[in-house]
Order: structure tokens, then C-alpha cells, then sequence
């Protein structure tokens, strides 16, 4: 087994890739869009309706002999070669980082704390019992999934269409019983199964009920509806979803939920990767990991505009009563009177630049805000740079920078010399202490 392990936002030497040539060659230079058809489980959601990950973003891109890493973080495995991206904040083996923000975001399990298989192999497998939940309770939110589901009948009350050649087989001679066939709306259906074959699945394994503890109310709505569930049909249930997928916008949800299903009951049989031709993998997206872990820091004081979802969505212009240009700037303070912009940037400090500055300023004006505020994490503790906006030109030799309009550049330290997951957590808490104050200070 081939295992290769890199940080995000960096870049390598080519060389580095000799252990993992095949691997390296199905992901290199190919965009989240590309990699998602061909199988990886991208997080949040499809790429195309993810609320703040670009489809055009790369895994992996060369330049010159070099290649480099963005913000995407994961797993990946291809025949015998294995790929781990972790976090830049990662201490040794351990990426505390990257699992303390997914416990923040997503309510994810301790991973440290489960009974599970410590192997590197496992951990792709492993992640994809861990987003379960989330996704279950994201899609049930919509209520449980009804459809049409064809039943076969052989009774003297006939309530269908009359299917001949099965009565001729099973009625003859005459005994008073019609075969028939009726068509009707069901809880009980193959998607519905498909979750339920996963959930005991997943109750199988020693950590199977810990993982399943935050959702018991949708695990009970899903055993209640699935009457007919026998483990034995299990790859039949399978293959039924593989060939009829979601594909109503109102259940998206559902939609990525039966993706994982397929995936994770599918891979129980060769762990991902191992011996197959398919590449298979599960990728986070740092950028909105990160933003969705301040939102729980500061989210009391500030309006919080999803993306690509529309929520919150606002405008630059107006042209004859109708609104254009629009915009998400990632929090929005709710006080009117001081507001205050403020975007996440997972990047290094030294990657924020003049297009960041520039959607910054857009956003100041649009709003009328005197502050802006970039936060990143970084692993020193660095004060807060305070960039005041320039007014003149250089034509008048009158350039100064405005006393009260500023751009805030926030660094969030990110302990990275701890080896035990709890005092990683106590130091990251004052990190965390720290941030909430400077914002409540300035949104009064």
C-alpha cells in the first residue's frame, strides 16, 4: 500500500508524487465538478449547489514543477495508492484542527473517543459514517420521502388493472382469486429502504450506535416506515437506486443521501478503493468549514448571507425599481447604525490581496460601513492589522489614509503543539474567546 500525506495550501515539489503515480494522475489538474462525477464524495453537497465551494477549484494543480494544494481537505484512494490532505495545522498524525471545526459545524463525534479501526486505510470509510447523520437530518427535514411503488395482489377484492398471464399461471384452474396490480403512494419505497439498510449497517459497527445517537427521533421515522426491510434484499435495494436516482430539486437532500447510502454500503466490501478501478474519496472544503465555524462564534451579532443557496441574498443596484448586482458578503453585523463587514478567508494571511480588498470595499460602501474585517486562522499570535482606506490621489500629492474608515485583517491562532485532543480544545477555546470579543466590542 502506497500512502502519500500533504497539508492544503501548499505547494510541492513533483517529486514528492512519485509514491502515488496512479492516484496522482486521476486527480491532478482536474476540478472538484470532475473529480464528484467520477465518484468522490465532495462536502458540502454537489459542488454545483454547494453554498460556497467553486466547481472550477482543484485538488491538485501543477505549475511549473510543482504542485499545490487549495483548500480542499480529505481522503482519497485509488487501486493500492492512498491520499491524505490534512489541514496546514496539522500537529503529527493528528489534524485536531480539522476535526474540531467538523465537531463545531457539522455535530460530528469525537473521533478520538470512538472504538474504531486507527488505520489510516479505514479513515476514508470511516468519514462517510460520520456525515451520515447530518445528511439524514438534512434530509428528513423535508419530511419523509413518498412515492409511487407498484404492488403485486392475488385476492377476490380486485382494486387494480387485472395482469393476465400472472392470473393465468397462479388461478387455474379457477379459484376464485384475480391477479391484479395496484399503484400507490408509499413511505415504505426503495429509497426509503436504501436509508434503512444503511442505518442497521452502520448499528452493526462498534461505534454504530454512538454515531446514531444525535439522530435517534429520524432513525425511529426511518425503521417505523420500512416494514418490509429484510437485510437479505440488500443488494437488490442497491441496484434499484443505483438505476433510478433523485432527481426532483425539491429533494436534493435526499438525493445526496442516497449517494451516501450507495457509497457506504457499497464500500463495506473493498474499503474504499482497495481493489477497485474507481477512484473514491471524500473531500471537505476548508473555506466554508471555516466560515460555518466562526458563524458559531459570532452568528448572535451578525447576519449570516448563504451564498449559492440565495439566502439573505443583497444588491448593488437599483435600475428602474429593480434590484441588481448581487451579493453575499459572508456575515453582515445587525446593528445598522455601526455596521461592521466581515469575510472569512481560510487562505494564508499572505494570500488575501487586491481582489479581496476590492470585494471588501464593495461591500463597505453597499452598506455603509466604516469597518471591515478579514479573519483567518494562523498558527501565531499576530495583532490585528488595521489598514486604513486612502482618500486623495497621487496626482495632488494628497494621499492619506481616512482616520475612521478601515480594513481589519483578524488572525485566529490555531494551537498546533499540543498531542492530547482536550488541551488542544482548551487552548483553541481562548482563541475562540478572544475573537468574540473583539467583535462584540465593535458590533455595540
Amino acid at each position: 500500500m502506497n500512502k502519500l500525506r500533504i497539508k492544503d495550501n501548499q505547494r510541492t515539489n513533483a517529486d514528492t508524487f512519485v509514491p502515488i503515480p496512479l492516484l496522482t494522475k486521476q486527480i491532478n489538474n482536474k476540478t472538484l465538478k470532475q473529480l464528484e462525477d467520477e465518484g468522490i464524495f465532495v462536502f458540502p453537497e454537489f459542488v454545483s449547489s454547494a453554498e460556497d465551494i467553486s466547481e472550477d477549484e482543484m485538488v491538485l494543480q501543477s505549475i511549473n514543477n510543482e504542485i499545490s494544494t487549495s483548500n480542499v481537505m480529505g481522503f482519497l484512494g485509488y487501486k493500492n495508492e492512498r491520499l491524505t490532505i490534512s489541514s496546514r495545522f496539522t500537529n503529527g498524525s493528528d489534524d485536531f484542527f480539522l476535526q474540531y471545526m467538523l465537531e463545531k459545524v457539522m455535530d460530528f463525534p469525537n473521533i478520538l473517543d470512538l472504538s474504531i479501526d486507527a488505520n489510516r486505510d479505514s479513515q476514508l470509510f470511516n468519514m462517510l459514517f460520520f456525515v451520515f447523520p447530518y445528511y439524514l437530518k438534512r434530509a428528513l427535514q423535508k419530511g419523509i420521502f413518498k412515492t409511487y411503488v407498484r404492488y403485486q395482489h392475488n385476492d377476490g377484492n380486485v382494486r387494480g388493472a387485472i395482469d393476465v398471464a400472472r392470473h393465468v399461471k397462479y388461478n387455474s384452474p379457477f379459484v376464485g382469486k384475480i391477479a391484479y396490480n395496484t399503484r400507490e403512494l408509499s413511505l415504505d419505497n426503495n429509497l426509503m429502504e436504501l436509508i434503512r439498510h444503511t442505518v442497521e449497517f452502520i448499528k452493526s459497527k462498534s461505534f454504530g450506535t454512538q454515531i446514531l445517537s444525535k439522530v435517534k427521533t429520524e432513525v425511529d421515522m426511518v425503521i417505523s416506515c420500512t416494514l418490509a426491510y429484510d437485510v437479505a434484499y440488500r443488494t437488490k435495494v442497491i441496484q434499484l437506486n443505483k438505476k433510478r436516482p433523485i432527481r426532483h430539486a425539491y429533494y436534493k437532500d435526499y438525493r445526496v443521501l442516497q449517494r451516501l447510502c450507495i457509497m457506504i454500503l457499497q464500500n463495506d466490501k473493498h474499503q474504499i478503493g482497495a481493489g477497485v478501478k474507481q477512484i473514491h474519496g471524500i473531500l471537505f472544503d476548508g473555506a466554508w468549514l471555516w466560515e460555518e465555524y466562526i458563524n458559531t462564534l459570532i452568528g448572535d451579532g451578525f447576519y449570516h448571507p448563504k451564498n449559492k443557496a440565495g439566502k439573505g441574498a443583497q444588491e448593488l443596484f437599483t435600475s428602474n425599481n429593480r434590484k441588481k448586482g448581487l451579493i453575499y458578503p459572508d456575515f453582515l453585523s445587525r446593528n445598522a447604525n455601526e455596521r461592521i463587514i466581515v469575510d472569512t478567508k481560510y487562505k494564508p494571511v499572505g494570500n488575501i490581496g487586491n481582489k479581496d480588498y476590492l470585494q471588501m470595499l464593495a461591500y463597505m460602501f453597499r452598506f455603509d460601513s466604516k469597518q471591515g474585517m478579514f479573519v483567518y486562522p494562523d498558527t501565531s499570535v499576530v495583532l490585528p492589522e488595521s489598514l486604513n482606506v486612502n482618500q486623495g490621489s497621487t496626482y495632488e500629492s494628497n494621499v492619506i489614509g481616512r482616520n475612521k474608515v478601515s480594513v481589519n485583517k483578524v488572525g485566529f491562532q490555531v494551537p498546533t503543539n499540543f498531542n492530547n485532543y482536550d488541551e488542544f480544545k482548551e487552548a483553541v477555546a481562548l482563541s475562540e474567546l478572544k475573537l468574540i470579543e473583539y467583535c462584540s466590542v465593535r458590533i455595540k
